[in-house]
């Protein structure tokens, strides 16, 4: 028993590695998990997970159609990639702020409905559409979620609770106006966007492949890095962290917790809004009445799992979209259910929450560890 308390105190116990082996470790316990679940159900675990893989574009296919590949297939998982790296940023800006913005679906949706409406069918040339659509979904997205910051701000109303609210009245509201003005009578969802407002390049043809092209891939990782600069090294971000900590010692020390409030949730809102425009003018090129995006519930979990760290969610973003994007194929090749795939990601994002417990027992350890090496000196 000490022999292995030793061993996962080095490799765990550095609390500088921890936001990084913590998740790992997490993850390979979900990976365990979700591989006896499979063996359960009497089918081969390595297989399953490997088809996930292949589904991913991460590993080639058996048969491909023509003018498809690996790098295609890589290319689509790109394209999906882009609006989860936003929605999870949307997510920890908020948890590093003390909030919950579980509304980020609601802020998806109605940043790609008024960017649909407004630039979608407008027929604007590319060069001046694309940069549209980004401004709408920044600025309708930041409208959002600064409406929940100063409802919280304003009249103390949980987060929370109005978060869900929006979500319903955003879904419904849109709905109506896309069933009775935008509807397209075959598909049976909002007419599609044009090619020149499209922020993903569709069917375009490099070498033998036809691929699409995600553009908001590069937009997704210098948001990253400007989110990772302007929470560790700026004045706000500092604010943004202790208002998280500690609203009274933020107070205490001359913080003005109220505009922080309203300040976190139009920055997270903004996300969102940047995850709705890449994921309803980039990943599809419509929306579907009365549904909100599942991906701003997934964005829950790749936070937690990137411990809320912008870098970390780069690598959580592309696990959780890995299990999302291949279990189509891992259906069709090994016979198991999609929903499995959802259990997988449940899984992993149970084991992410238990993140602060690890830490505990990790501390726990490594003070019991001290006292027995402290009296094993005294007796010596």
């Amino acid at each position: 028993m000490k022999v292995l308390r030793r061993f996962f105190l080095k490799i765990f116990g550095d609390e500088k590695r921890q936001a990084i082996t913590i998740p790992i470790f997490s993850i390979l316990l979900s990976l365990v998990a979700g591989a006896i679940i499979l063996a359960v159900l009497g089918k081969n675990p390595f297989s399953a997970l490997y088809n996930l893989l292949r589904g991913s574009g991460l590993a080639p296919k058996l048969r491909y159609a023509g003018s498809k590949g690996m790098i295609t297939d890589f290319a689509s998982f790109l394209n999906s990639l882009t609006p989860m790296i936003f929605g999870a940023l949307a997510v920890a800006v908020a948890l590093k702020g003390g909030l919950f913005n579980i509304g980020v679906s609601g802020q998806m949706l109605a940043s790609g409905f008024i960017a649909t409406i407004v630039i979608g069918y407008s027929g604007l040339n590319a060069y001046i559409a694309k940069p549209l659509v980004i401004i709408i979904g920044i600025v309708v997205g930041g409208l959002v979620g600064g409406l929940i910051g100063f409802l919280k701000y304003k009249f103390n109303i949980n987060e929370v609770v109005a978060s869900i609210m929006i979500n319903y009245i955003v879904q419904y509201t849109t709905s109506f106006f896309i069933n009775t003005r935008y509807i397209d009578p075959v598909s049976r969802q909002s007419v599609a966007v044009s090619s020149e407002s499209r922020l993903t390049l569709m069917n375009t043809q490099v070498g033998n492949y036809r691929m699409d092209i995600p553009l908001g891939i590069i937009l997704a990782i210098v948001v990253v890095f400007v989110i990772k600069f302007l929470i560790d090294k700026t004045n706000l971000g500092f604010e943004i962290k202790a208002v998280g900590s500690s609203r009274s010692g933020a107070k205490y020390i001359g913080i003005p917790v109220g505009s922080r409030i309203v300040t976190v949730m139009v920055i997270s809102g903004a996300l969102a809004g940047l995850a709705g425009v890449t994921y309803f003018l980039g990943y599809f090129g419509s929306i579907q009445p009365k549904v909100l995006p599942s991906l701003g519930f997934d964005a829950i979990a790749v936070a937690l799992l990137g411990n809320s760290n912008p870098i970390g969610i780069i690598f959580s973003s592309f696990v959780i979209n890995i299990i999302s994007e291949g279990s189509a194929y891992m259906s069709s090749q090994a016979g198991i259910e999609q929903e499995i795939s959802s259990v997988i990601t449940g899984i992993i994002l149970l084991f992410s929450a238990c993140g602060a417990y690890i830490k505990y027992r990790l501390s726990k350890s490594k003070d019991k560890l001290e006292e027995e090496k402290k009296e094993v000196k005294n007796n010596g």
